[in-house]
């Protein structure tokens, strides 16, 4: 079990307890800290839903052959999307 603390200020300090379970608590890589700052914890959490989130960019990338283009294919095709956006806005 962890605590959770909420660093305001002291006179509006918060504690939080919530149990977690052993999977996460070292996917978190809390370090055998019993106490947090909210402020870590929501930055601890956000980090690992960056994480995921890009190990399921790279996956897709793979099923659909986005990850065998070149860094000039890859620009070009911004860059293509850059220009079909930049005269739409300027043939009105």
């Amino acid at each position: 079990m962890l605590n959770f603390v909420e660093n305001k200020s002291p006179k509006q300090m918060k504690t939080l307890q919530i149990k977690i379970s052993d999977n996460d608590y070292q996917k978190y890589n809390f370090d055998n800290n019993t106490e947090i700052k909210f402020t870590d914890l929501v930055e601890k959490i956000s980090l690992q839903y960056a994480k995921t989130a890009l190990l399921d960019c790279n996956q897709i990338a793979k099923e659909v052959g986005l990850s065998t283009m070149t860094l000039e294919e890859i620009n070009a095709e911004i860059n293509a999307v850059r220009k079909e956006k930049y005269n739409a806005k300027n043939n009105h």
